[in-house]
């Protein structure tokens, strides 16, 4: 073989090992690329923070999901409390009602935000499910021994104060959702209920927004504690009684002899009852052989006592 082929040769041959060691370097980095891309959205998705943030969080800890993870909630808090600071004065007057009825113990919670669209957001209707289930938690813890029927009342650094896991508080909680959604929120009230063996829980959320059967959130939401009525239709009586509660808003119970006083009535007994405007809704309980004991009303952003 002459000289010239020769070279020719050895050039294609070093020229073809180039070209797969390109390729190979390339595919190898494509890959790589794929598998950070990955777990840039698998973070993204478990945490809800920004792609730069979780970027940030994945360069710092050399990939490593578990502490990038929790150096983000840091962050997020550290964020949120400042912002909480900066975002007292506001007012909110907006956010939603939860609700939750156990077999023999029910909750309900409002939070507020200051506008419906953070109202209507995923982030922000955790904290209220969050709220409603750390009330729930302190109500069973508390009330364990009593068989009689519980009744109880938590507002503003009470209800803060409560725990939602290892080392956060409600608080906390609030304070990373404000850092997440810029708006200012509080967890303004809460009601538990228990009740004893033979009594019942109603309930119903007016506009429920949730999507989910674990726990109902809207704008305005009831609680009805009653006695009696048929077995097969308890659930529906209690629905109906707290729709009643919803829309008729009444302030006190009153008693089943009392005659109704016109429009202008707030005793929840005498009043026309909301499904059927030929009977009061003591005369429904008759027909339904059946007695309310005590009822709950929360509408959103009103004022309290």
């Amino acid at each position: 073989m002459s000289l010239p082929m020769l070279l020719r040769t050895v050039t294609t041959e070093l020229l073809k090992v180039s070209v797969r060691q390109h390729v190979q370097t390339f595919h190898t980095g494509c890959q790589f690329l794929a598998a950070e891309k990955a777990l840039l959205m698998k973070l993204r998705k478990s945490t809800g923070y920004t792609f730069i943030n979780c970027k940030k969080a994945l360069e710092k800890f050399d990939n490593d999901m578990k502490q990038a993870e929790s150096w983000l909630h840091k962050q997020a808090q550290k964020e949120g409390w400042s912002k909480a600071n900066k975002l007292e004065g506001r007012k909110a007057k907006d956010g939603l009602i939860g609700l939750f009825v156990g077999e023999k113990a029910a909750v309900m919670v409002e939070v507020n935000c200051e506008t419906d669209f953070v109202a209507r957001n995923e982030k922000f209707q955790q904290l209220v499910k969050d709220a409603a289930y750390a009330t729930l938690a302190h109500h069973q813890s508390k009330n364990q021994s009593k068989t009689g029927y519980v009744k109880s009342i938590l507002e503003g650094s009470d209800l803060t104060k409560l725990s939602v896991g290892e080392g956060v508080s409600l608080a906390d909680q609030v304070a990373l959702t404000i850092g997440r959604l810029g708006e200012n929120m509080s967890v303004k009230r809460a009601v538990m209920l228990g009740v004893p063996a033979g009594w019942h829980i109603g309930s119903y959320v007016h506009g429920d927004v949730s999507g989910h059967t674990d726990m109902a959130l809207g704008r305005y939401g009831a609680l009805v504690v009653f006695q009696g009525g048929k077995e097969e239709s308890r659930q529906v009586l209690g629905r109906k009684l707290s729709q009643h509660v919803v829309g008729e808003e009444p302030k006190t119970l009153g008693n089943m002899e009392d005659i109704p006083c016109g429009e202008s009535e707030t005793r929840l007994l005498p009043q026309v009852f909301l499904m059927d405007s030929s009977r009061t809704v003591a005369q429904f309980l008759l027909g339904q052989e059946a007695r309310v004991l005590d009822f709950v009303r929360f509408q959103c952003g009103e004022l309290t006592e």
